[in-house]
């Protein structure tokens, strides 16, 4: 599977993202740089976390009106696979290509530490490695993942099983709504995820629990 990483000014997570890539699927993805004027031909688009443009405005909002995000919405209409991961999640929010918004964690303070997630849609491009309802360990570093949205869209990402992952047994560390930890868009190719799967692949993190969101695309692309 070709993948490429989207790398923004302020991002601090690319080499973690990068770094999983690489050991998942055994070759490097091509890393963008926001200012290039297109995307190689890949299989997966990569949006990793962190601050760009330093959380200025709101999260994401300055990223996602790039030059660079208009070939991401044109790839992911092509059926290519999105995936953003914390400040990731944000600027697919802001760019238009998921529901919703992402406020200020309810404690208003930075939370870094890990959470469980419960895999609420195990039938994805992304989540396929892992079993329906499995409880993973996973980490989170944020200071605005409380996942809003309006009764209807909520209805409808819940009716559609479009929350795919959720914070299971009490540690939803951000108030987002019903627990919300992840969600995909109605086709079924841009995943937004407030959690970073990338930094628990191997044993030296501690764990592997991340390394299903990876293994998925590269079994289900390769």
């Amino acid at each position: 599977m070709r993948a490429a990483v989207i790398v923004f000014p302020g991002l601090n997570r690319e080499r973690d993202m990068i770094a999983a890539l690489t050991k998942v699927g055994g070759e490097a993805p091509a890393v963008v740089w926001h200012q290039d004027a297109d995307i190689p031909e890949t299989d997966l688009i990569v949006i990793p976390g962190g601050f760009s443009y330093g959380d200025y405005l709101r999260c994401g909002a300055i990223a996602a009106r790039s030059p660079i995000m208009d070939k991401v919405r044109e790839r992911a209409a092509r059926g290519v696979k999105v995936l953003g991961v914390c400040n990731g999640f944000q600027i697919l929010i802001e760019a238009g290509l998921l529901p919703g918004a992402l406020m200020r964690n309810t404690s208003l303070r930075f939370v870094c530490r890990e959470v469980k997630l419960e895999v609420t849609n195990a039938n994805t491009a992304f989540t396929g490695a892992y079993t329906q309802g499995q409880i993973i360990r996973c980490p989170v570093a944020h200071h605005d993942g409380n996942y809003f949205t309006d009764p209807e869209t909520l209805a409808r990402l819940e009716g559609e099983g479009r929350v795919v992952f959720r914070y299971a047994e009490g540690t939803n560390p951000n108030g987002s709504l019903n627990d919300i930890a992840g969600i995909i868009n109605a086709e079924g190719n841009v995943l937004g995820l407030m959690p970073h799967p990338e930094n628990l692949i191997e044993a030296a993190h501690g764990g592997d629990d991340g390394r299903g969101l990876f293994s998925s695309l590269y079994q289900r692309v390769a």
